[in-house]
Protein backbone atom coordinates (compact mmCIF):
# COMPACT_ATOMS: atom_id res chain seq x y z
CA UNK A 1 0.00 0.00 0.00
CA UNK A 2 1.42 3.37 -1.04
CA UNK A 3 1.02 6.00 1.62
CA UNK A 4 0.96 9.68 0.80
CA UNK A 5 2.86 12.34 2.77
CA UNK A 6 -0.30 12.66 4.88
CA UNK A 7 0.19 9.06 6.04
CA UNK A 8 -3.06 8.03 4.39
CA UNK A 9 -3.26 5.49 1.55
CA UNK A 10 -3.44 6.95 -1.97
CA UNK A 11 -7.12 6.06 -2.52
CA UNK A 12 -8.06 8.28 0.44
CA UNK A 13 -6.11 11.28 -0.83
CA UNK A 14 -6.35 11.11 -4.62
CA UNK A 15 -9.25 11.33 -7.01
CA UNK A 16 -9.55 8.70 -9.72
CA UNK A 17 -8.18 11.27 -12.19
CA UNK A 18 -5.05 11.81 -10.07
CA UNK A 19 -4.08 8.15 -9.82
CA UNK A 20 -1.12 6.64 -11.63
CA UNK A 21 -1.87 3.73 -13.99
CA UNK A 22 -0.73 1.18 -11.40
CA UNK A 23 -2.78 2.83 -8.65
CA UNK A 24 -5.80 2.86 -10.97
CA UNK A 25 -5.47 -0.85 -11.75
CA UNK A 26 -5.10 -1.72 -8.05
CA UNK A 27 -8.51 -0.17 -7.28
CA UNK A 28 -10.15 -3.18 -8.95
CA UNK A 29 -10.84 -5.70 -6.19
CA UNK A 30 -11.01 -8.63 -8.63
CA UNK A 31 -14.61 -9.55 -7.85
CA UNK A 32 -15.63 -10.14 -11.47
CA UNK A 33 -19.12 -8.70 -10.98
CA UNK A 34 -18.72 -6.19 -13.79
CA UNK A 35 -17.84 -9.09 -16.12
CA UNK A 36 -21.28 -10.65 -15.76
CA UNK A 37 -23.64 -10.32 -18.71
CA UNK A 38 -26.34 -7.72 -18.25
CA UNK A 39 -29.66 -7.16 -19.94
CA UNK A 40 -31.28 -3.77 -20.43
CA UNK A 41 -35.02 -3.20 -20.52
CA UNK A 42 -35.49 -1.21 -23.72
CA UNK A 43 -38.54 0.61 -22.33
CA UNK A 44 -37.19 1.65 -18.93
CA UNK A 45 -33.42 1.49 -19.38
CA UNK A 46 -33.16 -0.63 -16.23
CA UNK A 47 -30.16 -2.96 -16.15
CA UNK A 48 -30.53 -6.57 -14.97
CA UNK A 49 -27.56 -8.75 -14.05
CA UNK A 50 -27.26 -12.41 -14.97
CA UNK A 51 -25.06 -15.11 -13.48
CA UNK A 52 -23.54 -15.63 -16.93
CA UNK A 53 -19.95 -14.43 -17.28
CA UNK A 54 -18.02 -12.92 -20.13
CA UNK A 55 -16.27 -15.57 -22.19
CA UNK A 56 -12.89 -14.19 -21.04
CA UNK A 57 -13.59 -14.35 -17.30
CA UNK A 58 -11.74 -17.06 -15.43
CA UNK A 59 -14.56 -17.87 -13.01
CA UNK A 60 -12.20 -19.28 -10.38
CA UNK A 61 -9.64 -16.48 -10.20
CA UNK A 62 -12.23 -13.85 -11.25
CA UNK A 63 -9.64 -12.33 -13.56
CA UNK A 64 -9.81 -11.68 -17.28
CA UNK A 65 -8.00 -14.40 -19.19
CA UNK A 66 -6.83 -11.91 -21.83
CA UNK A 67 -6.94 -8.50 -20.17
CA UNK A 68 -4.65 -6.68 -22.65
CA UNK A 69 -6.72 -7.72 -25.70
CA UNK A 70 -10.16 -7.91 -24.07
CA UNK A 71 -11.68 -5.03 -26.00
CA UNK A 72 -10.68 -6.43 -29.38
CA UNK A 73 -12.11 -9.85 -28.44
CA UNK A 74 -15.29 -8.80 -26.61
CA UNK A 75 -17.19 -6.19 -28.60
CA UNK A 76 -19.08 -4.65 -25.68
CA UNK A 77 -16.29 -4.74 -23.09
CA UNK A 78 -16.27 -1.34 -21.42
CA UNK A 79 -12.91 0.10 -20.45
CA UNK A 80 -13.38 1.90 -17.17
CA UNK A 81 -11.80 5.32 -17.01
CA UNK A 82 -12.19 8.13 -14.49
CA UNK A 83 -14.51 9.85 -16.95
CA UNK A 84 -16.73 6.78 -17.48
CA UNK A 85 -17.12 5.63 -13.86
CA UNK A 86 -19.64 8.29 -12.71
CA UNK A 87 -21.86 7.52 -15.71
CA UNK A 88 -21.85 3.74 -15.23
CA UNK A 89 -24.78 3.04 -12.89
CA UNK A 90 -24.44 -0.73 -13.16
CA UNK A 91 -21.10 -0.78 -11.34
CA UNK A 92 -21.76 -2.80 -8.18
CA UNK A 93 -22.02 -0.85 -4.90
CA UNK A 94 -18.92 -2.69 -3.69
CA UNK A 95 -16.82 -1.56 -6.69
CA UNK A 96 -13.72 0.36 -5.63
CA UNK A 97 -13.98 2.72 -8.60
CA UNK A 98 -17.58 3.53 -7.76
CA UNK A 99 -16.83 3.99 -4.05
CA UNK A 100 -13.94 6.39 -4.65
CA UNK A 101 -15.92 8.27 -7.29
CA UNK A 102 -18.68 8.75 -4.69
CA UNK A 103 -16.19 9.96 -2.05
CA UNK A 104 -16.40 6.73 -0.01
CA UNK A 105 -13.64 4.51 1.36
CA UNK A 106 -12.88 0.94 0.36
CA UNK A 107 -14.32 -1.97 2.35
CA UNK A 108 -12.02 -3.86 4.77
CA UNK A 109 -12.04 -6.95 2.53
CA UNK A 110 -10.64 -5.00 -0.46
CA UNK A 111 -7.16 -6.37 -1.26
CA UNK A 112 -5.61 -2.90 -0.90
CA UNK A 113 -6.93 -2.69 2.66
CA UNK A 114 -6.54 -6.32 3.72
CA UNK A 115 -3.28 -6.96 1.89
CA UNK A 116 -4.69 -10.27 0.66
CA UNK A 117 -6.31 -10.80 -2.77
CA UNK A 118 -8.31 -13.74 -1.37
CA UNK A 119 -10.39 -11.61 1.02
CA UNK A 120 -12.70 -10.49 -1.78
CA UNK A 121 -13.55 -14.17 -2.27
CA UNK A 122 -13.80 -15.17 1.39
CA UNK A 123 -16.07 -12.17 2.04
CA UNK A 124 -18.50 -13.47 -0.59
CA UNK A 125 -18.09 -10.46 -2.85
CA UNK A 126 -16.63 -12.17 -5.91
CA UNK A 127 -18.42 -14.23 -8.53
CA UNK A 128 -16.38 -17.33 -7.61
CA UNK A 129 -18.77 -20.26 -7.29
CA UNK A 130 -21.79 -18.18 -8.34
CA UNK A 131 -21.60 -18.28 -12.13
CA UNK A 132 -23.82 -20.65 -14.14
CA UNK A 133 -21.59 -20.49 -17.20
CA UNK A 134 -20.13 -18.15 -19.75
CA UNK A 135 -21.64 -16.49 -22.77
CA UNK A 136 -19.96 -19.22 -24.84
CA UNK A 137 -21.93 -21.94 -23.04
CA UNK A 138 -25.27 -20.21 -22.41
CA UNK A 139 -27.10 -18.84 -25.46
CA UNK A 140 -28.37 -15.25 -25.48
CA UNK A 141 -31.98 -16.43 -25.69
CA UNK A 142 -31.54 -18.13 -22.29
CA UNK A 143 -30.08 -15.12 -20.46
CA UNK A 144 -33.47 -14.12 -19.02
CA UNK A 145 -33.48 -17.48 -17.21
CA UNK A 146 -30.30 -16.42 -15.40
CA UNK A 147 -31.31 -13.08 -13.85
CA UNK A 148 -29.87 -12.46 -10.37
CA UNK A 149 -29.95 -9.60 -7.84
CA UNK A 150 -26.81 -10.30 -5.83
CA UNK A 151 -24.30 -8.38 -8.01
CA UNK A 152 -25.90 -5.09 -6.96
CA UNK A 153 -25.86 -5.99 -3.26
CA UNK A 154 -23.20 -6.01 -0.58
CA UNK A 155 -23.64 -8.98 1.78
CA UNK A 156 -24.85 -7.88 5.22
CA UNK A 157 -22.05 -9.74 6.97
CA UNK A 158 -19.41 -7.56 5.30
CA UNK A 159 -21.11 -4.17 5.53
CA UNK A 160 -18.79 -3.02 8.27
CA UNK A 161 -17.60 0.45 9.12
CA UNK A 162 -15.05 1.70 6.67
Amino acid sequence: MTEQPSGKPFWQTKTLMEMTPSEWESICDGCGRCCLNKLEDEDTGKIYFTDVACKLLDCNSCQCSNYPARQSIVEDCLQLTPEVVPDTPWLPPSCGYRLISEGKDLYPWHPLVSGDPETVHTAGISVRGRVSGTEDTIPDEELEDHLVDWPMQVPKKVRTKR
